[in-house]
């Protein structure tokens, strides 16, 4: 008896406690989505969202410069479209959650030197300039290189990241873009 009221204890203090609280502030002291986000982040989870969003701006980039482009097959212009539509809500749901953890977006991380996969602005230049089968490939190859990055990137947050949410995005990353790794090395090979 002695230790079903040690266990009924804390659950009916708990309840009159509740009680306690008027109804107008009921609403805003519900726990929201981002107090859930912003106390399971850590320091790995905010680098790796900060490095990801420039990341994902470039892809968008790459894939622009192939849709405004004639003479592209159907197979990479799909692609490209795929990639965009895919990385910008990516873009947008990670912005969100830096500003629920109250990180600025771009870190201490300035410019894109050393994020695994990005190109450099000679080979984004040469993407841009670059018509028909020579910019199919370029883009092809940069898109590996890029995707093989943001792989990276993703399972090294797998490793040291805590929050659920962003670990459920590097499993799609992983997936999503390893997957698209492999039709792209098809299209080159064919």
């Amino acid at each position: 008896m002695r230790a079903l009221v040690r266990l009924a204890f804390p659950l009916v203090a708990g309840l009159a406690l509740a009680g306690c609280r008027s109804p107008a502030a009921a609403p805003s002291s519900a726990p929201s989505a981002s107090a859930t986000a912003s106390s399971t982040a850590n320091a790995a989870d905010v680098m790796f969202t900060q490095m990801m969003i420039p990341h994902h701006e470039q892809a968008v980039v790459m894939s622009d410069a192939m849709l405004a482009k004639q003479g592209i097959s159907a197979e990479v212009t799909t692609l490209a479209t795929q990639i965009k539509n895919a990385q910008q809500p990516e873009i947008d749901q990670m912005r969100g959650w830096l500003t629920a953890w109250g990180a600025s977006e771009h870190g201490d991380h300035h410019g894109h030197t050393g994020i695994d996969g990005m190109l450099s602005d000679q080979e984004l230049d040469a993407l841009k300039a670059a018509q028909g089968k020579e910019a199919e490939k370029l883009f092809l190859t940069g898109m590996i290189q890029h995707h093989e990055g943001a792989i990276a990137m993703a399972k090294e947050v797998q490793a040291k990241g805590s929050d659920p949410d962003l670990k459920k995005l590097a499993d799609a990353i992983v997936t999503s873009q390893q997957a698209e790794i492999d039709q792209m090395t098809k299209l080159l090979e064919g």
